[in-house]
């Protein structure tokens, strides 16, 4: 099943982060990736271990640490619950909070589960904003990490032959 928003420009959005500040959330915008996802509930099992496997690959993973990729987290819980959240984890990237649903309906983020939960989403977009891949699974929480790895390591395999001939065309200095 294809995503609308692939090969497409991700939505630009402002929701309250959890110090109940406006985040602006623009892909692209600083030339660097992101990794977008969506997540049922702030504390459940699934949703602490997948929010802490983004925060670890920020800190331990080469193909993180090397883009520069943003991560941001949504869910539908208000402010409150998310700082707790946050400050029980010890979360170093934005978490979001989607009360209202724009920022889901802008993703095209259905239920899951049977529209039984929230569902857990995943978006990969590309230094120009651009949505190259999207991993839709509530119940594969693991797999949303790995889906950007693997996101990542493509993104920057197909950016080195770009780079490399580049890189090619710098004169030597002169000796």
């Amino acid at each position: 099943m294809s995503h609308p928003l692939l090969g497409n420009p991700a939505p630009s959005l402002s929701l309250l982060n959890a110090d109940g500040t406006t985040y602006e959330l623009k892909p692209g915008a600083q030339g660097t990736p992101t990794a977008v996802f969506f997540y049922p509930k702030a504390g459940t099992y699934g949703c602490t271990r997948e929010v802490c496997a983004f925060r670890d690959a920020l800190a331990e993973k080469v193909e993180f640490k090397d883009s520069g990729i943003t991560v941001v987290g949504i869910s539908p819980d208000p402010v409150v619950a998310i700082k707790a959240f946050v400050t029980k984890h010890d979360v170093t990237y934005p978490m979001l909070s989607d009360e209202s649903g724009v920022a889901r309906k802008a993703y095209s983020v259905s239920r899951g589960l049977m529209g039984l939960s929230e569902g857990r989403v995943t978006f990969f977009i590309d230094s120009q904003g651009v949505v190259r891949d999207v991993f839709d699974s509530v119940i594969n929480f693991n797999g949303h990490i790995k889906a950007v790895t693997r996101a990542l390591e493509e993104y920057r395999s197909q950016s080195k032959p770009a780079d490399a001939a580049a890189a090619a065309e710098v004169p030597a200095p002169s000796v």
